[in-house]
């Protein structure tokens, strides 16, 4: 029998600096627009436990990339779980995402890809070049033409 082990996988931890984040939904299921509301709560929510401010964000229907910047650099994996976590609680819809029989037995939701996307920013060219990809990913996934029209976009 295979037996596949997870990658030795570590986070660079730096204070001072800002992260870009990509998280994305569970089988990129198209939830996050129609449920904005309840992702702003998600994000005030986190805010009563941790203290980080948000340089640019854009919202898709499947995924969200910001530049995240938390007065705590080692917390940003704390502040990530949060939003995940206020949001997959308060999320109502699409009974279908439980993803294994445990959770299934459980109730519990897979809302979100287990694992995220993140980058520590280093300088300034390196901001620069993330601010630019998250303004221009609504026109890349072909949502709208001009960035401008975007409602979920930040920047």
């Amino acid at each position: 029998m295979l037996k596949l082990e997870m990658a030795n996988y570590k986070r660079l931890f730096l204070a001072g600096h800002s992260y870009f984040l990509t998280i994305v939904t569970y089988e990129r299921h198209h939830i996050l627009v129609e449920n904005i509301e309840l992702l702003r709560d998600a994000f005030r929510e986190s805010r009563r436990y941790y203290k980080y401010t948000i340089d640019s964000i854009v919202v898709l229907p499947d995924h969200i990339h910001m530049i995240l910047t938390p007065e705590n650099y080692l917390e940003y994996p704390k502040i990530i779980h949060a939003i995940k976590y206020n949001f997959s609680k308060r999320y109502t819809g699409r009974n279908e995402f439980f993803q294994s029989a445990s959770r299934n037995r459980r109730k519990i939701r897979a809302v979100w890809q287990k694992r995220y996307y993140e980058h520590t920013i280093r300088n300034d060219k390196d901001y620069w070049r993330c601010l630019e990809y998250i303004r221009i990913n609504p026109v890349k996934h072909g949502y709208v033409e001009d960035e401008r029209e975007w409602g979920y976009l930040s920047c």
